[in-house]
């Protein structure tokens, strides 16, 4: 008998954040989001408490926790696209159909009740967080912004009715075999042709000084048709901003800037710290820490975070400047190769960006759709 509670009390929201340290623990691949962010969202000043109307629920089976979702209302998304939709997240659960049919009966009522006419996911309160359910490519690790589950996932929800509604791809990309001397003189005669340049910065906390408000900007600009994104609030640079702080060498990031200093297009990379929070499940431990601080100071794989173009300059060449700067990234001491994380499938722009590399797709993400009326 399986038993769902919405999440209200202390104990409930403990249940609810320390589920998948039980369900996934010993797991390799699974790579826990930090416990300290999680349990913002159940905060009274949570960053899209705003924008968001969302639920959580529990489902026990003879007395243990079994399961758990989320249910969201992304207003700005229903508004910017003209929908009712629900979104579903932190859907994890045992192998068992009939707790994954009980949360998600429980996400759907609630949605019908908010007048909602369409249940898709997982996508979470914006798409700066993890989305997409992994449906190919279990066997490899997921980065520290990617989603793991296991195939039964996949599975429990086709049978709930849900289709496909959209796939990213997840790719490594090792050095070219060859022309990457070519790919430089290309990013050096685009640079000259239109009078572009690097901006500098001396540090990352002069780097957010100069360029943050350009990059929210361009962020809004060039992924706005994009599946799933939401305009940025106020909170929500401010959430991206600290997280920058944390984790951003200036090595890895760079702007490009026409002669009017007015932002073309920017690169944004991570070193790659999901071994680092693994065997700490997700909590701030000395040894994570540690673990994070070396990974940060020496990384052998590095984390593909954002690009982005100005939709006025796809069609000059630019995106040659940031494989350019890529290249020069995985030439350095100890990298072995860089990963995508999840790239629209039909996001013709950024596929083709890594053809020009040693690709490797090895993983692949879901997000599913079905009407509630």
């Amino acid at each position: 008998m399986v038993r769902v509670e919405k999440v209200a009390t202390r104990r409930q929201r403990r249940e609810f954040l320390r589920f998948p340290e039980k369900l996934y623990k010993g797991n390799s691949c699974y790579t826990p989001p930090l416990y300290i962010d999680e349990k913002k969202i159940f905060r009274k000043d949570f960053v899209y408490a705003g924008s968001c109307d969302f639920v959580c629920f529990n489902a026990y089976m003879n007395g243990s926790m079994a399961g758990r979702i989320t249910g969201i209302i992304q207003k700005d998304a229903n508004a910017k696209n003209g929908e009712k939709r629900v979104r579903f997240n932190r859907f994890e659960c045992i192998e068992d159909f009939e707790v994954a049919e009980a949360l998600f009966n429980a996400v759907e009522a609630w949605a019908r009740d908010k007048g909602m006419d369409t249940a898709c996911g997982p996508l979470s309160f914006s798409d700066l967080e993890r989305e997409g359910l992994l449906v190919g490519g279990y066997e490899y690790p997921a980065t520290f912004e990617e989603t793991w589950n296991p195939p039964y996932y996949g599975e429990f929800i086709e049978r709930l009715g849900y289709r496909k509604e959209v796939d990213w791809t997840g790719s490594r990309l090792r050095l070219p075999k060859e022309g990457a001397e070519d790919l430089q003189k290309m990013s050096d005669y685009v640079m000259r042709r239109y009078k572009l340049h690097l901006g500098t910065a001396r540090n990352t906390r002069e780097f957010i000084k100069k360029y943050a408000d350009g990059i929210f900007e361009l962020i809004d600009k060039s992924y706005d048709l994009l599946y799933g994104t939401v305009p940025f609030t106020e909170g929500m640079k401010k959430l991206m901003v600290d997280n920058f702080e944390m984790i951003v060498d200036t090595d890895k990031v760079a702007v490009i800037l026409d002669e009017n200093e007015k932002m073309v297009c920017f690169g944004i990379a991570f070193p790659s710290i999901g071994d680092a929070f693994r065997p700490s499940r997700g909590h701030l431990t000395p040894g994570a820490i540690l673990r994070f601080l070396k990974a940060r100071k020496s990384p052998s794989v590095i984390d593909l975070g954002l690009v982005g173009v100005d939709p006025e300059w796809l069609n000059r060449g630019v995106s040659v400047i940031v494989s350019a700067g890529l290249i020069d990234m995985l030439r350095k001491p100890g990298i072995q190769y860089a990963e995508t994380n999840m790239n629209l499938e039909d996001n013709w722009a950024i596929q083709n960006q890594w053809k020009r590399f040693d690709e490797q797709k090895i993983k692949l993400h879901r997000a599913y759709v079905k009407p509630l009326i």
